[in-house]
């Protein structure tokens, strides 16, 4: 996995189609989403969604949102792409934006790809799904997820993927070409990128320790031997450990009569040389280390298309113990244009937020000291009236 900060992988990369189709866009602009999206019925108390625009927000329209609304809740709701989305020949885009207005302190922000024929009226932590990308934070957990579905395991990508931990919308954006590449992007900039091969465990080992060898019994891997000819010098144990500390005389008080003997703090005595051990020299028989002879893996095997699926859902199946998190801006498709399209929109969305929550926080540190002086005020005043 490498890490940068370029735009190199947004345009001009292998796989994009001249004939971009978009499977499926949420921007929870108006109230069509309520015949998209199901909530699964795998269990009652699932937690529930609503639109908002949060507390603080750049646009009134555009800044509409799916949010959590109950703590301490799994979350499990679905909607259909307008088709099934085969990505043998093409390049995968999910994009989406994620909001932990409330903190992260435990929220789960990732979102699913399913595949087609999943039972979505019945979603729950155990439906398969293709992909599931975006950020998981509880506690000092704070990273990007990218799992991917491979021979009926999750597998996650190897190394750590950071993730923004303010209470800021986010733009999260995964891009998979058909060459078995990828890239991440966060708010416009890509974090990761590199090979699906390199960065994650496919496939078993093409080689493995053979089973049928071991070490030779008489096969010396000590790179040094005790010195027999050292021996241990006659006064080596004479000296204790500790010793009582001569500076810990008795109180001028004490009456051994009375107070019976005293005994002195015991300290580290500084003549005790520890337990000896002969000096080393090189070991004449040494053979190096052994290495354990590697035979062909007979379960090893090769799949050249990791990155091909077959989808159908996006999904989120969360678990959350501080709600409020805001989900916008959904897009699946085959287009990287398209997405950088509604990336660049975004990120104009970006200063007004900022400007947005800015202003709240102002307004609310003004009313916590106006709150402080009232409270005094009232606290001087029932104090003079008591005089």
């Amino acid at each position: 996995m490498r890490l940068t900060t370029a735009l190199s992988l947004l345009l001009g990369v292998p796989g994009t189609l001249v004939a971009a189709t978009t499977y499926f866009r949420e921007t929870f602009d108006d109230d069509a989403w309520k015949t998209r999206w199901l909530q699964s019925s795998s269990r009652a108390d699932y937690g529930k969604f609503a639109i908002s625009t949060g507390t603080f927000f750049a646009d009134p329209v555009a800044s509409r949102a799916f949010q959590t609304q109950d703590d301490a809740r799994n979350y499990a709701i679905s909607a259909p792409f307008t088709k099934e989305f085969d990505s043998t020949n093409s390049t995968f885009v999910l994009q989406y934006s994620v909001k932990f207005e409330r903190g992260s302190n435990c929220a789960g922000g990732y979102i699913k790809i399913l595949p087609p024929g999943v039972d979505v009226a019945r979603l729950n932590g155990e439906t398969p799904y293709n992909i599931m990308f975006g950020p998981d934070i509880c506690g000092p957990d704070q990273k990007v997820h990218f799992i991917l579905n491979y021979d009926k395991e999750n597998r996650m990508i190897q190394g750590e993927i950071p993730a923004p931990i303010d209470q800021l919308s986010h733009l999260y954006t995964l891009i998979i070409y058909p060459n078995q590449t990828y890239a991440i992007l966060i708010d416009n900039e890509v974090d990761a990128e590199g090979s699906l091969f390199d960065d994650f465990d496919f496939f078993p080992p093409k080689t493995i320790p053979d089973p049928n060898a071991s070490k030779p019994a008489d096969w010396d891997d000590r790179e040094t031997i005790d010195d027999e000819t050292d021996e241990m010098p006659d006064d080596w144990e004479d000296e204790p450990e500790e010793i009582p500390d001569p500076e810990d005389p008795p109180p001028k008080y004490w009456n051994e009569d009375v107070d019976g003997e005293w005994f002195r703090t015991m300290v580290p005595n500084p003549l005790w040389k520890g337990e000896w051990t002969p000096r080393q020299i090189p070991n004449p028989k040494y053979k190096g280390a052994w290495v354990h002879p590697e035979i062909a893996n007979p379960k090893y095997f090769y799949h050249q298309n990791v990155h091909a699926y077959k989808s159908a859902y996006v999904a989120f199946e969360l678990w959350q113990v501080t709600a409020g998190s805001l989900f916008d801006d959904i897009l699946v498709t085959d287009s990287v244009e398209e997405a950088h399209a509604m990336a660049a929109a975004f990120v104009a969305r970006r200063v007004p937020e900022y400007k947005a929550k800015e202003k709240l926080d102002n307004e609310d540190r003004a009313r916590v000291r106006r709150e402080k002086e009232a409270k005094e005020k009232e606290k001087a005043a029932k104090g003079h009236s008591e005089l």
